[in-house]
């Protein structure tokens, strides 16, 4: 007989669940950080463009940071919060100041490559053990970053 925790999920599984969802945040830090500094270093003739969609990004990835560090306490767990440990962890590599707009995206199309990859796992693993809440703020966020991945690779003009 399993162990169950306060909201009535596998206890073990939901302690795996956690560590997902805290390398995810370490992803979503790093990530934050890098849209923030396009964000200000953006140059040349899509400033006024970029500099807007980056704003747009970066207050979204601020939302979902949140969203995981509070799925994370439901689940009874603690976030990771050091910034050193969110370097360490991240697959989303810390950008050097990027100017060119064209790069900036392209670093933004791999850093989602990474995080879909990751919330399809966490999907995977939350559909398991009937974490539902869990399941669908992944869902959620992959439907939507899925339709930014098309947008962004149509900036580029790549498929």
């Amino acid at each position: 007989m399993s162990t169950l925790n306060r909201i009535g999920l596998d206890a073990a599984k939901s302690t795996e669940l956690a560590a997902l969802l805290n390398r995810l945040l370490a992803n979503y830090s790093v990530f934050y950080q890098n849209v923030r500094g396009y964000h200000w270093n953006i140059r040349g003739e899509k400033f006024f463009e970029l500099h807007a969609k980056f704003e747009e990004l970066y207050n979204d990835l601020l939302m979902k940071i949140d969203d995981v560090a509070e799925r994370i306490l439901t689940l009874g767990h603690s976030p990771n919060h050091k910034f050193s440990d969110y370097l360490n962890e991240s697959a989303v590599k810390e950008s050097r100041e990027v100017q060119d707009g064209f790069k900036a995206v392209e670093e933004i199309l791999k850093a989602f490559q990474e995080i879909l990859k990751q919330q399809r796992h966490i999907l995977h693993l939350s559909a398991e053990i009937g974490d539902e809440g869990t399941n669908a703020l992944m869902s959620d966020y992959i439907r939507q970053q899925e339709k930014m991945v098309w947008m962004y690779s149509a900036y580029l003009n790549k498929s």
